[in-house]
């Protein structure tokens, strides 16, 4: 008697044993603290709602590695660690943050965007692992079409008004595109139409865009965008495949296009340097307004660094002229380092100023104003001005950034197959008198 009472005393407790596992099993799942590999469905979450983007999880030889997805962009984030229950990333080539407890397959935290002045805009953050879909889980069948080019009108809320030119791709319910501005694009946004509704999203770690919109009774497109905490703006679209934008309100001229256009800025360990300096006599130089912040600015730094590396040895030199959201001068030369490690760039940068574009005008006071980062120059081997070009458009703009990329490419080939005249003769020329361009 006793033998079986013991018998079924260590059944229970076997099976109180067993139950116990299996409580803390899936307790365990919820509270494990090492980040699981995967992809993710993130949000940030901004004044107009909920922001989504794609989150890759992947490990890799050297650790962690996530992948910011926005339709046919993925963002590469090297710079990881994850232990002891915390997620921390900097974006590539910012002083954008991401920070996160990791709960299991969820994360939960916040993203901190740089922005003028040195200031942080803190945006909490959230992902959970196993979820593909951007803004709805189950997609709409019977959803308006967007496809195709828009002319864009865009009204703050000071009530200003500026152009662009929206261009999207549709699949079902599924949108990709851009929307092209004066000074550069919004690069890739990804979303998707619900009904006769269209929603867009992008987080590429520069910056984090949101668009709602409603298709009226005539087909046009009424709606806001929300660019982090406090951007906000209005938008009316016209179905138009003519539409063309209108950049003269970003256009940049010499004021006096007879004299000659002089610098002179720090370099990143503080020695003075100047567009007179021995290095860029008789040479092509190429000097763009430029920033670490400005995601438009990358789409033109990697093409600069690409071009550098291909006609640097037949007489071109690349300055760029930073100006960054930090007053203060160690803090610009760090972010603008992080700038040159993101693109290998080689060429020459320099610390220009701070991120306003008054300020970036007093900076070069020959010029008519600074409108637009980027804002390109060229100067020709005898030191005269033969362009100028506001704004930059992107890889997200497709055809638009391949004509961009083959008119820089052969202007800059000519100008290096120039050879070098006398600077006075070259004073009397046409080519001082070259007018501005813009994107």
């Amino acid at each position: 008697m006793a033998t079986l009472v013991h018998v079924r005393f260590a059944r229970r407790l076997a099976s109180l044993a067993a139950i116990a596992a299996l409580v803390t099993a899936v307790g365990g799942c919820e509270s494990r603290r090492e980040l699981q590999p995967g992809n993710y469905r993130a949000v940030l979450e901004l004044p107009g709602g909920e922001l989504p983007f794609g989150l890759d999880v992947a490990q890799e030889e050297g650790g962690f590695v996530l992948y910011l997805l926005n339709g046919e962009e993925r963002v590469r984030v090297t710079e990881v660690t994850a232990a002891e229950g915390r997620l921390d990333a900097t974006m590539p080539g910012y002083e954008n943050t991401l920070t996160a407890e990791i709960r299991g397959r969820k994360l939960k935290g916040e993203v901190s965007l740089l922005r003028a002045g040195g200031e942080r805009q803190v945006l909490p953050f959230r992902a959970e692992a196993g979820q593909t879909w951007r803004f709805f889980e189950e997609p709409s069948t019977d959803n308006a079409d967007v496809a195709g080019r828009w002319s864009v009108t865009f009204t703050s809320d000071e009530g200003k008004k500026s152009p662009g030119v929206a261009e999207f791709t549709q699949s079902f319910e599924r949108v990709t595109g851009t929307i092209l501005t004066p000074s550069g694009d919004h690069r890739f946004l990804a979303g998707e139409v619900r009904g006769d509704e269209l929603y867009l999203s992008r987080f590429d770690g520069a910056s984090a865009y949101l668009y709602r919109a409603r298709m009226d009774e005539s087909g046009d497109l009424e709606g806001e965008y929300w660019s982090g905490k406090t951007g906000h703006q209005r938008f009316h679209a016209e179905r138009n495949p003519d539409a063309v934008l209108d950049t003269s309100a970003v256009a940049t001229a010499l004021k006096d296009p007879a004299v000659k256009l002089e610098f002179t800025f720090p370099d990143l360990d503080a020695r003075p340097m100047s567009l007179s300096d021995p290095r860029f006599q008789g040479k092509v130089v190429i000097i763009t307004l430029a920033g670490s912040w400005c995601p438009n600015c990358h789409d033109e730094a990697a093409f600069l660094a690409h071009l550098y590396r291909e006609l640097r040895g037949q007489g071109l030199e690349v300055v760029s002229l930073m100006f960054e959201h930090f007053g203060d001068f160690a803090q610009a030369a760090a972010a603008t380092r992080r700038f040159r490690d993101k693109f290998g760039i080689e060429y020459t940068t320099l610390i220009a100023g701070t991120s306003d574009r008054d300020e970036a005008a007093k900076a070069l006071p020959q010029l008519t104003g600074v409108f637009a980062f980027p804002t390109t120059i060229w100067v020709d081997r005898t030191g005269t001005v033969r362009k100028i070009h506001a704004g930059f458009s992107g890889p997200a703009t497709g055809a638009h950034y391949t004509e961009l990329v083959r008119e820089f490419t052969e202007f800059t080939q000519t100008l290096v197959a120039e050879p070098a005249v006398d600077a006075d003769l070259a004073q009397t020329g046409a080519a001082a008198a070259l007018p501005a361009e813009a994107n």
